[in-house]
């Protein structure tokens, strides 16, 4: 399913009225349904029902939501930001309309608004053009709905929150879920938005199908359908070295485990063989704990690290044995490991995963050197950056690139030729192409140490397994959330550790499996 912004949220509306001909006020009295029929499925008409409509189209829906549960006998009272004279014109045919029917308008707040708790508010003040602060009567109406914790449903985009950038534009209205029509909007998507969006229900109300899944939108959400495809076929002829040779490149001392979280993962993920390289000062303590891993010992610092003179042996290995390198987990930043990391990256023959300390390593470098470094690779790479490592290889400030996430990782993964999964809530795929992803699985019991390690396995095996960057980025981050999702509900959100996500990768395998039909 594709995202949108503002923008082309409007240009879909304007095809859809002047190209093919369906009218604002179909398109309205086939919203306001959308609404309806979601409220009754969720609360009982009991329940005070208290629209507060714009002057605007996301008023006009407000109304006809109160007109048709006035006409089942709900108890309903509107309260309308703006008088009649200056309401939008399809919003004052609903004015007029709804008034013959004899729902109960009002433009002033006193007898309206004495007490929102037990009642259920409906938010359609501001639909998602929004894009300045909210000032004066509507930023105290969305205070007052807040404190009041009334239950609310917001149509199409709380209040408040940009549909662009998912910001709180000064305060914003904070739904227990939203309506929104024909495709999902940034704003409900990306934090701190998403917050005060709740559960969010996508309704058909008839935009053309060509529309909604136009080539010009670039961004989407990642899809358990599309993943399910997307997992590497088993043949019954087929033997270990079908499925590749992952090499993870990580270790130091005091950090043995991230390196084989890694390892694990991959050989969790479908890989035929995983060797693990670590600086040869660890690498005894490490074969205590493997078992179907491989090791491959690397000469090392006095300080337990990978020494730059390993980049040779790592490099000979990738050429005769392994098909994808993922490097980075435990191997700290020592100058020498630094360098080691560089001259690997560079060099790799095979595709690679880059993640923790080799973000780190790259992070040395300024951008425009960076950049030109990453596009001179030669092999495709992938970069799983959280927001605090992305702030140091991208040279901006963390509040700076949660302002625009999205616009972010879309330059990066131009700018330097290679995938970029930024990992967050939600997790960001993006590829040189200009597309955008953005991940639907995962949950806040994963923000524990060593999950990022085992993402970085996960994607290099199904690499190794012949899945392009961007399709080994997608499957790996979904089934990693899912399986997350499926773990934490065992563990709680509490007591969630990395190694629930490796011993758990089964069942995240078997939810996609499961939903998968097979031809024949």
């Amino acid at each position: 399913m594709k995202v949108v912004d503002a923008r082309e949220m409007r240009e879909i509306d304007r095809q859809t009225i002047e190209d093919y001909g369906i009218a604002s006020p179909v398109l309205m009295e086939r919203a306001g349904l959308s609404v309806v029929n979601r409220i009754k499925q969720c609360f009982d008409r009991s329940i005070r029902v208290l629209v507060l409509a714009g002057s605007g189209n996301n008023g006009g829906d407000g109304l006809v939501v109160a007109r048709l549960l006035h006409n089942e006998g709900w108890d309903v009272t509107v309260f309308l930001i703006a008088p009649p004279e200056k309401l939008s014109h399809d919003c004052l045919r609903q004015y007029e309309t709804a008034e013959k029917m004899g729902v109960r308008i009002y433009t002033e707040k006193l007898p309206v608004l004495k007490d929102l708790r037990g009642s259920l508010v409906i938010d359609a003040i501001l639909g998602t053009g929004l894009n300045k602060p909210l000032r004066g009567e509507i930023s105290n109406l969305a205070d007052r709905v807040n404190s009041a914790r009334p239950d609310v449903v917001a149509v199409d985009i709380a209040t408040g929150v940009s549909s662009d950038t998912g910001k709180i534009m000064g305060t914003a209205v904070k739904a227990g879920f939203t309506v929104t029509f024909g495709l999902p909007k940034v704003g409900h998507l990306i934090y701190p938005g998403a917050e005060y969006t709740g559960r969010l229900f996508v309704e058909d109300i008839g935009f053309p199908p060509a529309l909604l899944n136009s080539e010009s939108i670039s961004l989407e959400l990642i899809e358990k359908e599309r993943v399910s495809l997307l997992l590497p076929e088993r043949l019954k002829n087929s033997y270990k070295g079908d499925y590749g040779h992952v090499l993870v490149i990580g270790g130091s001392v005091g950090k043995t485990g991230a390196p084989l979280l890694s390892a694990r993962a991959a050989l969790r993920s479908g890989a035929g063989l995983v060797t693990i390289g670590t600086p040869e000062r660890i690498t005894d303590s490490l074969m205590a704990s493997v078992l179907e891993e491989m090791t491959l010992p690397l000469p090392s610092t006095a300080s337990g690290t990978v020494s730059r003179e390993a980049a040779g042996t790592v490099l000979d290995f990738l050429h005769e044995k392994a098909d994808v390198l993922a490097i980075g987990p435990g191997l700290s930043t020592d100058r020498e490991t630094v360098e080691f990391v560089l001259e690997t990256i560079s060099n790799s023959p095979v595709p690679m995963v880059v993640d923790a300390d080799g973000l780190n390593a790259l992070s040395t470098l300024d951008y425009k050197d960076l950049s030109g470094f990453l596009n001179k690779l030669r092999a495709p790479a992938v970069f799983t950056p959280h927001i605090g490592e992305m702030s140091r290889l991208f040279r901006m400030s963390i509040p700076d690139i949660a302002d625009d996430l999205i616009g972010v990782a879309t330059r990066f993964s131009r700018d330097t030729g290679g995938c970029l999964v930024l990992k967050g809530m939600p997790t960001l795929i993006a590829t040189p192409e200009e597309q955008c992803f953005i991940n639907t699985t995962g949950n806040p019991g994963m923000a524990t140490a060593g999950t990022g390690d085992v993402l970085t396995g996960i994607i290099a095996s199904f690499m190794g397994q012949g899945l392009s960057p961007a399709e080994a980025a997608l499957t790996g981050v979904y089934l990693h959330g899912l399986t997350g999702d499926i773990a934490v509900k065992g563990t709680t959100g509490y007591a969630f550790t990395a190694n629930d996500l490796v011993t758990g990768l089964f069942r995240g395998f078997h939810s996609l499996l499961s939903d998968l039909q097979l031809p024949g």
